[in-house]
């Protein structure tokens, strides 16, 4: 399959939109505004997470229209707003939505002590695509996935960062296809001494992807790959709460034993919502959830990862045929959707602990993936 992308503006322009993405984001995570257009209608947007009763006066000054908390479904469920069949779910800020509410309405690591809120109105009407944006735009920031907004007639540009919907949309593609290496070393390891790091960058100059290269892997067949998102708690405090330590060492040993291949080091930490969001999974998986119900509790999907990075950056060191360690298969399909051809899928498993077995037994038996030691069933290959 050739997978091709769907934004092909030249590098100029391609860097011009993750400029603006990455200031409207960053706004957001300092607690400020941001605004966010559809075409038909601009909003201003506020992280739900970080509002203060100042920023709340701000926003609401700058609108004749009642501001609304925008939430993704899984949130509104857990916080029992019943659905209105869209994928956001928003609430008119009602007189008594002070600060400290809004906050709440978005963090649920204290949902168990305030179980009594509500109930809340919500609105049927058409999510706006700013709105939807806007979330997404939290979600790059490695914000929680809820936000105030407020329709305006016009932004003030000079003090507040703009930008599209259509940027925002486009945003994941444009930085995996940007990614370009910038670096390169030979750095001995424990069991693959013959080893490169070659970190990637996007052009806006954000977050790095690093391809750990072992031996010199053949460009004629298929090389021997991992792909590893980031851990911080697992893969380098040894956290007994996954088994992402071990999948990393294991993968670099075994490529070494093999003689060559790649690992790729890919900057998702959590599944993707960053490590602040994963340490409040934590905090819920502590509380009696498992992860994916953790993860839907703070907002998220199950899994928010995106792996065109990884096949932008196998691409660019010249391979497109794989042999890939992993358990998990939407990884073997996310590959071939990008374009590389998963020629076999090499196991990765290794034994469970007291600490990890709920974590593990969740993998299999709710995300699909192919595990089969104590407690777990595995997932039939038909």
């Amino acid at each position: 399959m050739n997978w091709k992308p769907t934004f092909a503006r030249d590098a100029d322009a391609r860097h011009a939109l993750l400029r603006r993405v990455d200031d409207a984001f960053a706004a957001l995570r300092r607690g400020r505004l941001a605004a966010v257009t559809d075409g038909e209608r601009s909003i201003l947007c506020l992280a739900a997470e970080s509002v203060t009763p100042e920023t709340m006066v701000d926003i609401k000054r700058r609108s004749s229209e009642t501001p609304m908390v925008a939430l993704t479904a899984n949130r509104a469920a857990v916080l029992r707003i019943n659905p209105t069949g869209a994928d956001i779910i928003r609430m008119p800020v009602a007189t008594h939505f002070n600060a400290r509410l809004i906050r709440s309405l978005a963090d649920p690591t204290h949902d168990l002590d305030n179980p009594m809120r509500g109930p809340f109105a919500r609105s049927w009407d058409a999510v706006p695509a700013a709105v939807r944006a806007a979330i997404k735009l939290c979600k790059l920031g490695q914000l929680l996935p809820a936000v105030v907004t407020v329709p305006v007639d016009m932004v003030d540009s000079d003090s507040i960062p703009s930008v599209s919907a259509e940027d925002i949309e486009a945003y994941d593609e444009v930085a995996a296809i940007s990614l370009r290496p910038v670096s390169s070393a030979r750095v001995p390891l424990h069991g693959a001494e013959n080893t490169r790091v070659i970190a990637f960058r996007p052009e806006d100059g954000g977050v790095e992807h690093l391809a750990i290269v072992i031996g010199d892997p053949p460009p004629d067949e298929p090389v021997l790959i991992r792909l590893h998102s980031e851990c911080f708690t697992g893969d380098l405090l040894g956290s007994l709460k996954c088994d992402c330590g071990q999948q990393l060492q294991g993968a670099i040993a075994a490529i070494g034993a093999a003689g060559s291949g790649i690992l790729l080091y890919l900057a998702q930490e959590g599944r993707g919502i960053g490590l602040i969001n994963k340490l409040r999974a934590y905090h819920l998986q502590d509380d009696g959830f498992d992860t994916v119900e953790a993860n839907e509790r703070l907002g998220f999907d199950a899994d928010e990862r995106l792996f065109l990075p990884a096949a932008e950056m196998l691409r660019n060191l010249g391979f497109d045929r794989v042999r890939l360690m992993t358990n998990n298969p939407d990884k073997v399909d996310s590959l071939a959707r990008f374009g590389i051809e998963v020629v076999e899928r090499v196991p990765h498993e290794f034994p469970s602990n007291a600490h990890n077995e709920l974590y593990l037994a969740t993998k299999a038996k709710r995300s699909g993936h192919y595990l089969s030691g104590p407690g777990l069933k595995a997932r039939s290959k038909s």
